[in-house]
C-alpha cells in the first residue's frame, strides 16, 4: 500500500502557515483538514495542497515526515514557491 507525505498551506490574516503530514488517502485527508475533521492545528482553516511524495511503506513515510517537518529550509522553500506562484497568478488576470 502506497503512503503520501504532504505538506499544506493556509493563508492566516497577515501570513501562511503550513502543515506537514502523512496519508494513505491523500484527497480523503485534505477533506478532512478543510472540513475541521483532520489534525487540531487545521481547524478552522482552508488549506492547499503544495507538495507531496509517494512512498512504500508507512516506516518509510513517517520517516519522510519526520525530516520534512525538521528540514525548515526546505518548508520555507516550498512554501515561498508558493507564495510566488500565487502572486504571479492573481497579477496575470
Amino acid at each position: 500500500m502506497k503512503y503520501h507525505v504532504y505538506m499544506i498551506i493556509a493563508k492566516k490574516i497577515r501570513r501562511y502557515i503550513t502543515y506537514v503530514g502523512y496519508s494513505k488517502n491523500i484527497e480523503k485527508r485534505l477533506l478532512l483538514h478543510n472540513s475541521s475533521k483532520g489534525a487540531k492545528f487545521t481547524k478552522g482553516n482552508y488549506w492547499k495542497l503544495i507538495y507531496q511524495k509517494k512512498y512504500n511503506s508507512k516506516s518509510e513515510a513517517m520517516k519522510a515526515e519526520y525530516n520534512l517537518k525538521k528540514n525548515y529550509r526546505y518548508r520555507l522553500k516550498l512554501k515561498n514557491k508558493f507564495i510566488n506562484d500565487e502572486n504571479i497568478n492573481i497579477t496575470s488576470l
